[in-house]
């Protein structure tokens, strides 16, 4: 991409009217509703909306007073409105963005066929998928301005009866990156799509998602180890 192209993709300085935050406001770390958490972070963390949605989809994200984004993308466009981009080489300047939204594919199911896989996106293996979840981190650093903040959804998982727990990797790597982990909430779920073949568990059924609030740091912020 030309400097030129990326100039294009430079954000203007209007700004939706921003939320309030008032002294009624109770902003708890978990909920049943996830329009209700995105709610609470644009109100502590990014009052005028998010710059960006890199994996728009169809917008189920911006219900119940959620702002929508400023740009809709995705590496496969559901909406006209929705720009195609792939979230590991997005069309933005270094360091020009102030809020992104990531919700990526979140498990592997093996089968091409799976009907989990085609209905709500995957990978074929874990490692295929941590590599994009890592290629896009550092993307998304890059687009973002010192004290930019990310909004990362995701959820741990079970592959090959082994346990894991995708956010405190995404934690870990984050931070090896110069994002900070600033908040953390839990969305519960009262249901869960279930496969056809589902048999003895050897792990509990995840009926839980984390949206993780990153900052971008322009130096490594030490944590407990």
């Amino acid at each position: 991409m030309s400097e030129q192209q990326a100039q294009f993709w430079t954000p203007r300085e209007a700004m939706p009217q921003p939320k309030r935050q008032t002294n009624r406001t109770l902003i708890r770390s978990v909920s049943n509703s996830q329009h209700e958490i995105l709610n609470w972070i644009q109100l502590l963390y990014c009052p005028g909306g998010f710059d960006l949605d890199c994996t728009y989809r169809i917008g189920g994200l911006y219900r119940n007073g959620v702002v929508t984004p400023r740009w809709k993308m995705d590496i496969a466009p559901r909406t006209r409105d929705t720009i195609p981009a792939d979230v590991t080489a997005l069309p933005f300047k270094s360091g020009s963005l102030k809020a992104i939204i990531f919700d990526p594919p979140f498990f592997a199911a093996g089968s091409t066929k799976s009907n989990l896989r085609m209905k709500y996106g995957g990978f074929k293996t874990m490692d295929a998928l941590w590599d994009m979840y890592r290629l896009s981190l550092q993307e998304i650093y890059r687009v973002l301005r010192i004290g930019g903040v990310l909004v990362f959804k995701c959820q741990d998982s079970v592959y090959g009866r082994k346990q894991y727990l995708v956010h405190a990797d995404i934690i870990k790597y984050a931070q090896s990156i110069n994002f900070y982990a600033q908040d953390l909430f839990v969305s519960l779920a009262s249901h869960v799509a279930i496969a056809w073949n589902h048999g003895r568990q050897v792990h509990a059924r995840k009926f839980h998602c984390y949206f993780i609030v990153f900052e971008k740091k322009r130096r490594f912020i030490k944590t407990l180890d």
